[in-house]
């Protein structure tokens, strides 16, 4: 049991399941033009809930929300399911199997038995796609892997149901009535207009008013929860950032390949040049990151180093509200 599905690579998890699920249905919308359509682009810091005994901070938005973006955006349909029955939950992707149909897979990252030891923790936010039956064994497209594999009915059994935030409870999903044409237009610009919106919030905790708090607190951090514990939260920053399948720079090269396709389609040569700005953003946020973990791995030959990437990030808040402002009059 083995559908024709093409595995693209992706950069990030969630859009490269979407847009290889758009591509096999005959939608040809490439992983960026995913990511830009959705809102992608984003800042969150939660310090309320912990990941890894860590607060939590998002470059992204809450996982299943870039396809029911792209979907009310493109005009298509999507079917999820959920499930408290593990029996039922392979009942339905056989099922959906057997109809020539792969589908999109939520599942925790700690147990997928092919990823490398260092990527594998305690995350239930990735995605995937299973494409067919081998014997006992499930085809997986992995959009963050070179290649396809796959994972045994246990293996995947055992990542459908991780316990812990975001648990995904065996969620799976696929879209369903792809129109004959979408308006593209109409959709970056829907996608812009939401993620200037989110970036410029008038919240402490969203946005560059986010990062800029956070900067604030890794001043302090050192000596309010000691030096060992603020490493190990700028362990937590620098992983979602770089390593949970974003292409690096916190999505924010993805979202500047979208910028330079969008400006084609919309014939807006001022997105191009803000593509140009928003790819200088991501090497600043690749440059915090390299500082950051040197700091944390006791690598720093700095003094005052936590002063100093708190710095950076600041400055990384202020150049990205100008750029949000400058989106924001580039749009209409």
């Amino acid at each position: 049991m083995k559908i024709n599905f093409e595995h693209n690579q992706s950069a990030h998890c969630e859009n490269g399941v979407v847009s290889n699920l758009l591509n096999y249905n005959g939608l040809k919308v490439s992983e960026p033009m995913v990511f830009g359509i959705a809102s992608g682009v984003f800042f969150i810091y939660i310090p309320f809930i912990k990941v890894n005994f860590a607060p939590m901070f998002s470059f992204r938005p809450v996982p299943g929300f870039i396809f029911s973006r792209v979907s009310k955006r493109l005009g298509f349909k999507i079917k999820r399911h959920k499930f408290n029955s593990k029996e039922k939950a392979q009942q339905t992707l056989d099922a959906e199997l057997s109809k020539n149909n792969p589908v999109g897979l939520q599942v925790g990252v700690y147990n997928l038995t092919y990823f490398p030891d260092e990527y594998r923790f305690h995350f239930n936010a990735h995605n995937l796609v299973v494409y067919g039956k081998d014997g006992g064994d499930y085809l997986i497209s992995d959009p963050v892997m070179p290649q396809v594999t796959t994972l045994s009915a246990k293996e995947l059994e055992k990542v459908r149901f991780a316990k812990g935030p975001f648990a995904p409870k065996g969620h799976i999903y696929y879209p369903t009535e792809l129109p004959n044409d979408v308006d593209l237009k109409k959709a970056i610009t829907k996608g812009i207009k939401q993620a200037y919106r989110h970036m410029l919030a008038p919240v402490p905790l969203v946005g560059f008013r986010g990062i800029r708090y956070v900067a604030k607190r890794i001043r302090k951090w050192p000596d309010k929860i000691g030096v060992k514990k603020t490493n190990h939260y700028l362990g937590q920053l620098v992983r979602m950032q770089e390593e949970i399948g974003t292409g690096g720079g916190g999505f924010r090269f993805i979202f500047a390949a979208f910028l330079q396709e969008a400006s084609v389609i919309m014939e807006n040569p001022k997105l191009a040049e803000l593509s140009v700005e928003m790819t200088a953003i991501g090497d600043q946020w690749r440059d915090f990151a390299i500082d950051a973990s040197r700091l944390y791995k006791n690598r720093s030959r700095e003094t005052d180093a936590y002063n100093k990437i708190a710095d950076k990030l600041d400055a990384i808040g202020l150049a990205e509200r100008a750029f949000f402002l400058d989106l924001k009059r580039a749009i209409k």
